[in-house]
């Protein structure tokens, strides 16, 4: 068994809110990121998949195969959205690092052929990032 990652990068916006809460309650806990205006990132993606190394091409999964479906998967529903407003699965919660992570893993998770998913990681900033490994 062997580990492949490959980035790519998306830039969207969001905001963190909380329906059920006051306006007061969700400034205090979730602070400038409330400004239901939004605001932005540059994210990096990397998507780790795991299996055995094909004895004839050297690989584990067909590289732009893996591209392609992360590109169409992902990038092309979240590059330049603002994801509350525009991206379907954060209509009903809030596109944290954590909740981001686990929508990618949920739109990549069966699609790639010859490997499986093994982690989504998310980098909010160079110093925030957010894995996920599926349910247990």
């Amino acid at each position: 068994m062997i580990l492949l990652t490959r980035k790519a990068e998306f830039s969207a916006a969001h905001f963190y809110w909380n329906d059920g809460w006051s306006p007061e309650e969700n400034e205090r806990i979730f602070g400038k990121c409330s400004n239901r205006n939004g605001h932005g990132h540059n994210y990096t993606l990397e998507v780790t998949v795991a299996g055995q190394v094909d004895p004839v091409s050297g690989f584990v999964v067909d590289l732009k195969a893996l591209k392609d479906i992360i590109d169409r998967e992902v990038i092309q529903v979240y590059d330049h959205r603002h994801l509350n407003l525009e991206v379907a699965e954060f209509k009903k919660s809030i596109p944290t690092t954590e909740n981001i992570a686990i929508a990618i893993w949920r739109r990549l998770e069966g699609k790639i052929p010859g490997a499986k998913l093994s982690r989504v990681r998310v980098y909010e900033m160079p110093d925030l990032f957010a894995d996920y490994e599926g349910e247990p």
